[in-house]
């Protein structure tokens, strides 16, 4: 099968449309035809190869909207035309104690949509069906493509730290990440409260869903919050002062971080003495993202949107980069 491509040969190349193929269908595959594509800064971080785990060429996109237009034989629980989600995972090796357990998000041989395969800046892309997440009525294909990255990401957390609708919640960074994780732990029940640097962006978090506003560059407001929290998740990838963060947690409370941090830091006394805990996770299982999906659908939640052309995907790289725009970036495919 030969289908249409972005892909770049160099780490500061330009992305270019070219033929692909992607060889034979495996019995427990789907492939999947492209209508939206998330743009995420894990595609920079891969197309530049920043992880330093990149294969050339690269195709990027890894938060995919789309149709099943194959399925390999093995395949019963989706039909094609059925209207699917994939996010940073295309498979898992479904034998292992985290995939037996339910946690194929942490297969030591998960599969990367854009590691070592081509990803969704294309007519097609092809996964494992498991990680193929059907989409349902209610969840619109234009905005749902962050859901499968950024989304997953803050919604993780929530299902494994056991909040509950009576915890207290930081979301501190209100940006790519930030914003979703508002609207998820409102409808959760959850009383929340935005961290930001960036005291204009308290009306817009408060829209979001957020209770109160925290203007982090003060350390008078943090101070005033200390002992406060069940849990504050960290969207953001700058190192903080981490005492302060874990002074605000209630006894048993956990800083969880989903934001790639250089590091983190705390004095061990400062855990001990309230039972405190600091703990991460990456995106989650196929189970976790099909719930997330229906409680998107349930409570209306969706990622703040700009829809562009696939056609201009590399003005989309730079407008990512260089403007860092607080909402998502999806590219519609367009091909001829």
């Amino acid at each position: 099968m030969k289908y249409q491509a972005y892909a770049a040969d160099l780490a500061e190349g330009k992305l270019s449309i070219r033929d692909w193929e992607l060889g034979e269908l495996g019995p427990n595959e789907v492939d999947i035809d492209v209508d939206y594509c998330g743009l995420c800064h894990s595609d920079v971080s891969m197309l530049k190869n920043h992880w330093e785990m990149t294969g050339y060429p690269i195709v990027p996109g890894h938060e995919v909207v789309g149709r099943v237009s194959a399925k390999g034989k093995s395949v019963a629980h989706l039909e094609v035309g059925q209207r699917v989600g994939l996010g940073w995972l295309a498979g898992s090796c479904g034998t292992c104690q985290p995939c037996l357990g339910g946690h194929q998000n942490l297969c030591a041989d998960s599969k990367g949509t854009i590691v070592g395969r081509a990803g969704g800046f294309a007519e097609s892309v092809r996964a494992e069906a498991l990680w193929a997440i059907p989409l349902p009525d209610g969840v619109d294909s234009e905005a749902a493509g962050p859901l499968f990255c950024g989304g997953i990401t803050v919604f993780n957390p929530i299902v494994q730290n056991n909040i509950s609708p009576m915890d207290r919640v930081a979301v501190v960074g209100i940006g790519g990440l930030g914003h979703m994780a508002l609207q998820f732990l409102n409808k959760w029940g959850c009383e929340v409260t935005a961290f930001s640097t960036s005291p204009d962006k308290e009306d817009q978090a408060r829209e979001l869903g957020a209770h109160h506003f925290v203007n982090s560059r003060d350390d008078s407001q943090l101070d005033k919050v200390a002992g406060s929290y069940d849990l504050i998740l960290s969207t953001v990838n700058v190192e903080l002062d981490w005492e302060k963060y874990v002074a605000a947690l209630r006894p048993q409370g956990t800083l969880h971080l989903v934001g790639a941090a250089p590091k983190v830091e705390s004095s061990v006394f400062a855990l001990i003495q309230g039972q405190k805990s600091i703990s991460a996770s990456p995106v989650g299982s196929p189970g976790i993202t099909a719930r997330m999906v229906e409680f998107s659908a349930r409570h209306q939640i969706a990622p703040k949107v700009e829809v562009m052309p696939m056609s201009q995907i590399n003005e989309a790289f730079d407008k990512l980069e260089k403007d860092k725009p607080a909402h998502r970036i999806v590219l519609k495919a367009d091909f001829n």
